[in-house]
């Protein structure tokens, strides 16, 4: 066996033997026993997941919005929808952080953090590779991971997927400002009467007592009422659709044709958007996928799932590109003479190995003056550039930091691509001491707590199209 297998194997073994059934007891004509919760960490978050199922390959399901792990086996139509899923796969669930068990006090996590929940909970499980099953917000976090680890997904299927919540010039789809205020003041207002939810994304059962009763205690006890008001505000200020062209794997947009939270021309978008992507359109109203016929959902899952499970991998994937330079290096050098310039630059690119691997990075090279780094996210490579300003000032140097999220090639060791450029046009229109970042940039890392500035907008020679910076203040 190889290493990824082994570990796979001992964790299959230890969560047979914590959970304590036989197959036939857990999976049984298609509805299952509530499996146990298991702990992970994710930095120094704690995320619940639990792993059904012994089929050959794993899904990963990713979850919209509130969600509890331990609630959701006690809804028949839920039970049933992760039950077949189980029957074909090994399934792997999961909190993200700030909901149900896993850890609640994180604040308003931002879609990277979130999808970095997706790792670490297949490091736990020992899944090296997998299918990934989102749904509404879940899809997002899908998508993202997707386009970060190709080579860790086999395919993704999108369940009432969006690409923006906002509305925008050239997006009409989304909610101007004022109309998502009422609602989330709407929501803030009325935490705990879940009805209004019922009528606009289940319609079919939205006047079911059952159904209200049980998504009135599934929410209450995923969240509180200031974790939906902030987690619907992170999502209502995220945009993935620069994202979508850098996901390689293959594609099922899954859409209730009667969606009233997701409109049909949003699935269409995507579907054209993504590169190897399929389009079904599901003749129903129902946003949440665990309501009405899941077996027709449950069908679509399994199909594609289980269709494409060797998806070639390019050495394209999504990166946050992280670039530097020594403001007066050159009139340094004459200053302080070679060989002091050489040991401050030494001592420069040792810290700054050091700060890149703190945030989780990869330093690609020193160029001199500066330094070429990649991040699987972007709130990491603007922590990161900070710490660099502040190591550099111990050594009585100034830098300026350059940083876009966009999709680059993997060449050994090295990396290129349109993204690098971008990144190296950002850095030269940077003044020393700042660092300037991309729209996408700015847009992932809402809700880590960063703050920008804008910073004009810019043309870059060979790069089409006007460019939107923003200043880290």
């Amino acid at each position: 066996m190889v290493a990824g297998e082994q570990r796979r194997a001992m964790v299959a073994c230890s969560i047979v033997s914590m959970i304590n059934m036989s197959d036939t007891d857990h999976v049984l004509g298609a509805s299952m026993k509530k499996p146990r919760t298991l702990f992970t960490s994710a930095g120094d978050v704690a995320i619940a997941y639990q792993v059904v199922g012994n089929g050959p390959t794993d899904l990963i399901y990713a979850s919209g919005w509130l969600h509890n792990i331990d609630i959701i086996w006690e809804h028949a139509g839920y039970n049933r929808l992760l039950s077949r899923l189980a029957e074909h796969y090994r399934l792997i669930l999961f909190d993200k952080r700030g909901t149900g068990m896993s850890d609640r006090d994180v604040g308003a996590p931002t879609l990277e953090q979130r999808t970095d929940d997706i790792r670490a909970v297949m490091e736990a499980a020992g899944s090296d590779k997998a299918s990934i099953f989102g749904v509404s917000e879940g899809a997002n976090m899908a998508t993202m991971f997707a386009a970060i680890y190709p080579e860790r997904v086999n395919s993704i299927i999108l369940v009432g997927c969006y690409a923006c919540r906002a509305w925008k010039p050239d997006w009409p789809f989304g909610f101007r400002r004022a109309e998502f205020e009422s609602m989330v003041k709407l929501l803030g207002e009325n935490w705990g009467d879940f009805r209004d939810f019922l009528a606009l994304r289940a319609p079919s059962v939205a006047t079911d007592e059952d159904e209200i009763e049980f998504n009135n205690r599934l929410f209450v006890q995923s969240g509180s009422p200031s974790t939906a008001v902030n987690i619907t505000r992170l999502n209502y200020e995220l945009d993935i659709r620069p994202i979508l062209p850098s996901v390689q794997a293959p594609s099922l947009v899954l859409h209730s044709r009667g969606d009233r939270v997701v409109t049909l021309e949003e699935a269409e978008f995507i579907a054209e958007t993504l590169p190897r992507s399929r389009l079904k359109i599901l003749e129903r109203e129902d946003h949440l996928p665990w309501i009405g016929n899941v077996d027709e959902v449950a069908d679509e899952i399994i199909a594609f799932a289980s269709e494409v499970t060797n998806a070639e991998v390019s050495d394209r994937i999504l990166a946050t590109i992280l670039m530097t330079d020594i403001e007066g290096s050159t009139s340094a050098t004459v200053r302080m003479g070679d060989a002091r310039w050489r040991e401050i630059i030494d001592a420069h690119d040792i810290a700054a190995a050091r700060v890149v691997a703190r945030h989780g990075g990869t330093l690609i090279k020193t160029m001199g003056d500066g330094i070429l780094a990649t991040f699987a996210g972007p709130s990491r490579a603007v922590a990161c550039a900070k710490n660099l300003k502040q190591e550099a000032s111990l050594l009585d140097l100034s830098i300026r930091a350059g940083v876009h999220t966009g999709e680059c090639e993997r060449r050994g060791k090295d990396i290129s691509g349109v993204a690098v450029n971008v990144a190296a046009r950002i850095l030269d229109v940077t003044p020393g001491g700042a660092c300037f970042v991309s729209s996408l940039v700015r847009d992932l890392t809402a809700g880590s707590g960063l703050e920008f500035a804008p910073a004009g907008s810019h043309q870059f020679k060979g790069l089409p199209g006007d460019w939107d910076l923003y200043a880290v203040t």
